[in-house]
């Protein structure tokens, strides 16, 4: 990694750009190649059916993963701290889009996530990970001495969450509000929020659940759906019963590349929210396995940008992109295995979305920006 040195200028320093961190980049590069073979594997059946070319999917999903590595590339040339301006009006942009979707949005189950603009189509719940990301980086870095106090540490950014976290409710998209109010929590963390206002958090969270199961019967149902799926394997037990299927048929070694029988129209969305159940199927335990490895390494490295960092705003940058991919991960992860009810969330890199891939290198690119401003002494 290049070494970041500073010069003096009339009396003033200033950073001076380096290269950006390659292990980071590599990591994503090779999750990203990794993500598209298996998403070939996983939707050519489902393409076929629909009466596309077999390769539809993985075409598609390859354009915009070549372009979105040329606009992460572009990204990190940028300069991290012309966020910190723009980010106000990035959130309004995105609570302007998360109304606007309630009225003209699209779904496939009669939700309202998507809004179609005829040539593309995109969801806003993805604009606004990126926006808290932002917002809370920004506002944490300008008054870190006041966090622990409850008025600058803890109501502007529960009021903010509560408003993006109600209108996803209302699409409703539930991963994309957990993903939100998940990461919006760690940035509070990160930057000193005191750990009492979490437990309180989480107690209220705990009473407000159990409430919904003791009274409310859809999310009784839900729950017990999610504990055994078996009781409805027809109905809303279907998908994750296919799932643990292609999961055990892998065994320790996989069916091979290619060789899935899930994905020929048992299990839904194979190419999308439980492509990691085929990951499983084909290139069983060990498989699997090891691209968790590389997602842990992508996590970890990118934790050690964010703790390296310039400042406290490209640290706070860097910790809140790399707790989104890691959340994002671990909540797709717990789906597919039927550890965690089925919310729709997509695995990073391998889930096919060109939009929500764009995105998501733009994060990358963040990072990579920060990473190019680490001082000479911590580089490494």
């Amino acid at each position: 990694m290049a070494r970041k040195t500073s010069v003096s200028q009339n009396g003033k320093t200033r950073a001076v750009r380096g290269t950006i961190d390659y292990p980071f980049f590599i990591l994503v590069i090779v999750l990203m190649g990794i993500g598209l073979l298996m998403l070939f594997s996983a939707s050519f059946a489902t393409a076929y059916y629909e009466g596309l070319p077999s390769t539809y999917y993985f075409t598609r999903q390859g354009i915009f993963a070549l372009s979105g590595i040329a606009i992460m590339i572009i990204v990190s040339f940028m300069d991290y701290r012309i966020f910190r301006m723009w980010s106000p009006v990035f959130m309004i942009g995105t609570i302007v889009l998360l109304v606007l979707v309630l009225f003209i949005g699209k779904g496939n189950f009669g939700e309202k996530r998507w809004i179609n603009l005829g040539f593309i189509q995109f969801q806003p719940s993805e604009f606004a990970k990126l926006a808290v990301i932002l917002l809370f980086s920004a506002m944490i870095s300008a008054k870190p001495e006041k966090m622990h106090t409850f008025r600058y540490g803890v109501l502007p950014y529960i009021s903010i969450l509560a408003v993006l976290a109600g209108l996803m409710f209302l699409e409703p998209h539930l991963s994309g509000a957990v993903l939100i109010v998940g990461v919006g929590a760690a940035l509070m963390f990160m930057g000193g929020t005191h750990w009492g206002w979490f437990v309180g958090a989480i107690g209220t969270a705990g009473v407000a659940g159990a409430a919904a199961i003791s009274f409310l019967d859809y999310a009784r149902k839900r729950v017990e759906t999610w504990l055994n799926p078996f009781l409805d394997p027809r109905g809303d037990g279907y998908q994750i019963i296919q799932s643990l299927y292609a999961i055990g048929s892998g065994g320790a070694l996989g069916l091979g590349f290619g060789n899935s029988r899930q994905k020929y129209l048992y299990l839904p969305e194979a190419h999308n929210d439980f492509i990691f159940a085929i990951v499983c199927e084909e290139l069983g335990f060990i498989g699997a396995i090891l691209i968790l490895a590389l997602f842990a390494l992508l996590i970890i490295r990118g934790y050690w940008i964010a703790l390296h960092a310039r400042d406290k705003f490209g640290s706070l940058l860097a910790g809140g992109v790399t707790t989104m991919v890691a959340l994002q991960m671990v909540l797709n992860i717990g789906v597919v295995t039927g550890v965690l009810p089925v919310t729709g969330a997509a695995l990073p890199f391998f889930s096919y979305g060109g939009t929500a891939l764009w995105m998501l290198f733009i994060e990358m690119g963040i990072v990579l920006s920060v990473s190019r401003y680490i001082p000479a002494k911590k580089a490494g």
